[in-house]
């Protein structure tokens, strides 16, 4: 498969123009080493994962899931491609995850065929002179892990270490950044922002049957999960990602390693604003565990005003994403000032990108959230680098394959890849390490 590099020159043409990009050219130079990335995950992108327990849940009836992930984008095959896509992209760096689900199949059984796969992938990645960040366990695991309870299984944080040392010792000599867990604060964000009740109540119905299938009382996903177990998992998986990153630093000291995390823009507005009590319940546990982590991962798509009643609505006649959510340039800085005031901690935007069909969105977003950044650089927040979700359309969890994340358009049929206009207003910046 070729990538289609026509379509890149001519977006790259069309784009340079762009006001957006025009109002920020050469006003700014990121620092020597500065990293350029884009991300993927394994089970959004590889395809056919079927011992993971999102298989089962996308699979089974009745499920929250709009379809099943099928092939995916078949980047299991077509790793290679996306690599060189990368590379084509003028960025150093690439964020993917392992899949837990093909590497410990069944309990204590590791794969060395799934094993030297990522190992390939790691290599892939410095032979086109990127930085492999490589995370551990993003959201899916195996289905004897979900059926033993998931995160809210007592063993939960031995079982992933074990997986963690097994991984690193075949992999982490050329792994670039680590991160143990993506988003272990995403659902009591979910559960802030509150799900509809009929939503809950669908999940809780997948669950049961999920639990019925396996002969398990207690099935649990890392991003599936009844609202009642949230707090159950959180010191466990606080546990998990400690004893996760200890095994990897057996393995390798010098490794830098972190943890990722999903965190919104939250502005306070007016007296006796709720913001500061939704931060501590979101993120507060997370980001003290973080402290004694090399770096930490900030994963921003949107802000949220808050007031004495709570969140409120996104402003008229802002830019919104496929939820509705306000589209906000500035509120990646400012959850990267939050995270670095909180921790302490260098930063990696290990996330950050807009769900939409309106890839001008996309393209207007980028240059004007990089410029805020460097802006919280310029006053002393050190930042390390910049990955943006995502490198491909992929499969986007319940909502199947209808949000668009990528730079890149994928043809399901023929998983062709098509770099989108806004593709080539990112290259430009990363080439030039500057806006």
């Amino acid at each position: 498969m070729t990538i289609d590099r026509r379509t890149l020159l001519v977006a790259a043409g069309a784009t340079l123009a762009m006001p957006a990009l025009a109002r920020t050219q050469g006003s700014a130079k990121f620092p020597k080493g500065f990293l350029w990335g884009a991300a993927t995950a394994g089970h959004q992108v590889e395809g056919n994962n079927v011992n993971s327990d999102l298989w089962l849940l996308e699979n089974i009836k009745p499920t929250v899931f709009t379809e099943p992930s099928g092939d995916a984008v078949n980047s299991f095959e077509l790793w290679r491609t996306d690599l060189d896509l990368v590379k084509s992209l003028g960025l150093n760096s690439y964020r993917f995850s392992l899949e837990w689900a093909r590497i410990e199949p069944e309990p204590g059984r590791f794969s060395i065929a799934m094993l030297d796969h990522y190992k390939a992938m790691i290599d892939g990645c410095h032979a086109r002179g990127l930085t492999p960040m490589v995370t551990f366990n993003h959201f899916t695991s195996p289905r004897w892990f979900a059926a033993a309870g998931g995160w809210t299984n007592p063993q939960a944080p031995e079982l992933f270490a074990r997986f963690c040392d097994r991984a690193a010792r075949h992999l982490a000599g050329g792994i670039g950044y680590a991160m143990t867990l993506n988003e272990p604060n995403l659902l009591r964000l979910l559960r802030s922002v509150g799900l509809p009740a009929p939503v809950i109540d669908a999940q809780r119905a997948m669950l049961a049957a999920a639990a019925k299938v396996t002969g398990t009382p207690k099935f649990g996903a890392a991003n599936v999960a009844n609202a009642e177990d949230v707090d159950t998992m959180l010191p466990l998986m606080i546990a998990g990602h400690k004893q996760g990153k200890a095994a990897i630093k057996a393995v390798r000291p010098d490794l830098p390693v972190g943890v990722t995390l999903a965190i919104i823009d939250e502005e306070a507005v007016g007296p006796n604003s709720k913001r500061d009590a939704i931060r501590a319940d979101l993120y507060g546990a997370w980001l003290e565990a973080a402290k004694g982590d090399d770096f930490i991962g900030v994963q921003n798509y949107e802000r949220s005003r808050i007031d004495a009643n709570g969140r409120m609505p996104a402003p008229a006649g802002s830019k919104r994403n496929f939820l509705g959510s306000e589209v906000h340039a500035p509120s990646l800085a400012g959850a990267v000032r939050y995270a670095h005031r909180a921790t302490g901690l260098p930063v990696i935007v290990t996330e950050h990108g807009v769900g939409t069909d309106d890839d001008t969105i996309r393209a207007e977003l980028i240059p004007a959230a990089l410029k805020e950044l460097k802006a919280a650089m310029d006053d002393g927040v050190p930042v390390k680098g910049y990955v943006h979700w995502s490198l491909l359309d992929n499969f986007e969890w319940v909502f199947g394959y209808r949000p668009h994340f990528g730079l890149v358009a994928v043809d399901r049929k023929t998983f062709r890849r098509t770099p989108k206009p806004s593709a080539a207003v990112y290259a430009a910046i990363a080439k030039r390490n500057a806006l």
